[in-house]
Parts: structure tokens; sequence; C-alpha cells
């Protein structure tokens, strides 16, 4: 995973870029520049700058997961038997190798990881534990939540 860089200044001209760019990331720099007061190859320079910055991590498409065969949303709680000597490393390449799981954090208190997975079916949750959880002596345990609904999800950073 990538580290944050200390605070990057951005001035009121990239926050207003980035804005329209987390919106939609393929609005033209012409527009984009429209939008906020500064030429097209202004606009290019400075998402140039923040690609190679960092603060751009990425321009993707965001795909609803029910349409690709994944309608199943399940977080999942991850403790493990102990932190020291590595063994944090190996979970975390474990789980960053995972393909059903969108999303990974390692927190604090009492659960050492929050997972979000994306998943077919039960039955390709339950593979997924088998392979990740019980196939594993350093967790302890885990705990399985089921989403009814995706109420809200966003990769857009409030800015």
């Amino acid at each position: 995973m990538k580290k944050a860089k200390p605070y990057l200044s951005l001035d009121t001209f990239d926050l207003a870029i980035l804005r329209i760019l987390q919106q939609d990331a393929t609005v033209p720099q012409r527009l984009i520049g429209e939008s906020v007061g500064l030429s097209a190859p202004a606009v290019q320079r400075r998402i140039k700058r923040m690609q190679n910055d960092g603060v751009i991590a990425s321009q993707v498409a965001v795909l609803e997961p029910g349409y690709v065969g994944l309608p199943l949303t399940i977080v999942a709680e991850v403790e493990l038997k102990t932190e020291s000597g590595g063994r944090i490393d190996e979970v975390k390449a474990e789980f960053l190798q995972a393909e059903e799981i969108q999303q990974c954090y390692y927190v604090t208190g009492e659960t050492d990881f929050i997972l979000i997975l994306l998943v077919s079916d039960m039955a390709e949750y339950e593979a997924v534990t088998q392979r990740l959880f019980f196939g594993n002596e350093n967790i302890r345990k885990f705990k399985t939540f089921v989403a009814m609904d995706r109420t809200k999800t966003s990769t857009s950073v409030n800015i």
C-alpha cells in the first residue's frame, strides 16, 4: 500500500480540479480549465504534477459489482493470534493477493483487520474463509457481516 506523503501544498485551483476529477475523470481538460479559470495546458501541468506527487493515485472506472457477477458485499473482522516477528506483513501480503478483498484496513483495537470483500454468493465466501482464515494458523477468529444493501460507497475524498 502507498503511504501518504507529508501534506503537499495544494492551492484553490488544484482543489477545484480534484473536485471535478473525482466526479468524472473523463472531463476534457479544456472544460476543467473553463470551470476553474485556467487554460487547458495549465490544467494538464497541474494534473501531471499531482499524479507524479501521488495526490492522484489512479484514474479508474468505478463498477457496480452486481452487474459483473459480484452482488454480495461482505465485511469481515479478523483477529490475529500474534502480530510479532513479521506476522502482520505475512497476513497483509496474503490479503493483498486475494482478489475477493476490495479493501483491507489494519486497525487498532481488539480486531486487527477490517476487510471488505465482493463475492458472487455465500459458497464463494465460504471458499474464501477456508483459504484465507481457516488455512492460516495465525488467524485467531473472524466475524462476518453480510451487507443487505450498499447504501453508500464512494471513492471521493471530501476536499
